[in-house]
């Protein structure tokens, strides 16, 4: 069939002269549909346009409506709050030279092991010691103590962590060959393994504290057992450690072989037995002083800042950080070295204690810290908010020194040939200028001549423990004890002290303090620590200044410092670490 026959059978014509007429009859079509229905009736909506704009503003309006009840309805399911993830960095004072916790000494290194390694025991948000791998505590009479161990804590690895693990960590602190930065206080102890889970330790005397000592970090022993202890410091276990804490070591970075700044870089735990934490990755930024921590807060080249000083903090912007300041179980303390030939004298020390307005130096101190007149945290003994300690009076204090025969040449006070000077040291630190400088102004009003001494703990070439504390080279000595989470201050003021930084030698203090230490009965301890506390305030072998502060600061987009949370010391400050976040983000409300 040809091409012609089937346009036919289809009704279809080839000529273009049809095709042209079909198209001029559709365009007249639709020019007259156009005149009939738009531009004829133009006139008239015109003459409705008032009608067609109120319609469309209602419509408008409508939808506007809905638009923000839409929003208002939202805000009542949703709301931003703090989400799972990110990274948290958080900036320290170094070095980090080793993430070995047998070693760790600097802030720094000690948040590490917090983090990478897990312990009997440790600090929670209340300032209490709770269970962390112990899951009980058996007393077994002041001198053993069984404890029982969780059975689902591994080690990063995969190895199951036992007791075998905690008798080879105490076996290490103990190593002389090792020089394990604890090793001292564990001598004498024996511990024995009962089963995988479960550790004896038996003390050489009896010792209510502690439960404190096992804070210390537990170590692998199927990693280091082929190690020789001696070389365990150079082992490359100290820059990559296996772990069982929260978080486990992705890299440890060098940014700087000069300054020593580094970072440890650490990923959250899956298979940490209470829980994974809630950030993906948390950062340790090391900084070998307090101005590069400031200087990586304003720069927001970290989240967030450990143990902050006050000059720094008081420096920042509080509409992007969130300052948290919290009492920790630390104290400020004026310390007397008692071989002084003034300070011999009891009625000098009194009037240097009634002559020394602590509320004014605590006025001075940024975030205003809380008085400290005892020589331990007051709510760690029941009933020692009853000691009345001696209330400021400079006239009394003068008149004392005046009946003593310690009489006024020139502005300085002299008894015979011997002249009331005083040489008192602190290191350099912000808020111990600042009490020292204000202890000095009242103390010569006194009469007394003061000359004073700062340290640069972060000078190469001074070294405060030996240069200072060791040869007790001052007169007066203000500086912090850590006095920690039990009120044992035995080390600090009994005549066996090894830190007695006094001097300090009272038979009756020595008798309650060595009591103290043996009750368990918290009752009975009590007793014995107010007969101590009551014994020190009359010897006056130091003044209280104030309670040590912990500042924490990060940025108002995360959490970390609860300003509900208790800090017994700065190491102690991950007790809430696994609900730290990085992020926030938009979620529905809990109904």
């Amino acid at each position: 069939m040809d091409r012609k026959r089937v346009w036919k059978r289809l009704g279809l014509k080839k000529s273009s002269k049809t095709l042209q007429k079909h198209a001029r009859r559709v365009e007249g079509v639709t020019t007259r549909h156009a005149h009939r229905f738009l531009i004829s009736r133009w006139d008239k909506v015109r003459e409705v346009r008032l009608h067609i704009i109120l319609w469309m503003s209602g419509v408008g309006a409508l939808i506007a409506i809905v638009g923000l009840q839409m929003v208002w309805f939202q805000r009542s399911y949703l709301q931003t709050a703090p989400v799972s993830g990110g990274t948290y960095a958080e900036a320290i004072k170094g070095p980090v030279e080793t993430l070995d916790p047998l070693f760790a000494t600097t802030p720094a290194e000690l948040s590490a092991a917090h983090l990478l390694f897990s312990s009997l025991f440790e600090t929670d948000t209340t300032g209490h010691v709770r269970g962390d791998i112990a899951s009980t505590m058996i007393d077994d009479g002041d001198k053993v103590y069984t404890v029982n161990m969780r059975h689902d804590a591994r080690w990063q690895d995969g190895q199951q962590l036992t007791a075998s693990d905690v008798v080879y960590t105490v076996g290490l602190m103990k190593n002389a060959a090792v020089h394990s930065s604890q090793g001292t206080s564990w001598q004498g102890v024996n511990v024995q393994q009962v089963n995988n889970y479960e550790v004896k330790f038996t003390l050489p005397a009896a010792y209510a504290a502690f439960p404190q000592a096992l804070t210390f970090s537990i170590l692998p022993q199927h990693v280091l057992k082929s190690i020789d202890p001696a070389a365990l410091r150079e082992a490359s276990f100290s820059t990559s450690p296996i772990g069982s804490g929260p978080f486990k070591l992705r890299l440890l970075q060098t940014i700087s072989q000069t300054v020593g700044s580094k970072i440890v870089h650490m990923d959250a735990n899956d298979d940490y037995y209470r829980g994974r934490p809630r950030l993906d990755h948390l950062q340790i930024h090391a900084y070998a002083d307090d101005e590069s921590i400031g200087m990586a807060l304003k720069t927001g080249e970290v989240t967030g800042a450990s143990d902050v000083a006050s000059d720094v903090a008081s420096t920042l912007n509080n509409n992007k950080y969130e300052t948290v300041i919290r009492p920790t179980n630390n104290g400020i303390y004026a310390i007397f070295n008692l071989s002084n030939t003034a300070l011999k004298d009891p009625i000098v020390r009194k009037a240097l204690q009634v002559g020394t307005n602590t509320s004014a130096i605590r006025k001075q101190i940024y975030g205003n810290p809380q008085p400290l007149a005892l020589p331990f945290i007051p709510y760690q003994v029941a009933g020692s908010n009853a000691i009345t300690p001696p209330k400021f009076d400079q006239n009394a204090a003068a008149q004392a020194l005046d009946a003593d025969g310690w009489l006024m040449h020139n502005g300085v006070r002299s008894k015979g040939t011997d002249k009331l000077q005083l040489r008192v040291v602190t290191r350099k630190n912000n808020d111990y200028e600042t009490a020292l400088q204000i202890l000095v102004t009242q103390w010569q009003k006194l009469g007394v001549q003061v000359t004073t001494q700062i340290f640069d703990t972060s000078d190469p070439t001074q070294n405060f423990t030996t240069d200072v504390l060791q040869q007790r080279n001052y007169d007066v000595l203000l500086d912090e004890l850590v006095i920690g989470g039990d009120p044992d201050v035995f080390a600090y003021w009994d005549s066996r002290g090894l830190l007695n930084f006094s001097g300090y030698n009272s038979q009756a203090s020595d008798d309650a303090l060595t009591s103290a230490r043996t009750k368990s009965d918290p009752a009975l301890r009590s007793v014995k620590y107010i007969a101590f506390a009551k014994q020190w305030l009359a010897d006056v072998p130091a003044i209280g200044l104030y309670q040590s502060n912990y500042i924490y600061v990060h940025s108002n987009s995360t959490e970390a410092i609860r300003p509900d949370e208790k800090i017994v010391t700065g190491d102690d400050h991950y007790a809430n670490v696994l609900n730290w976040t990085a992020n926030e983000g938009t979620i529905y409300r809990t109904p």
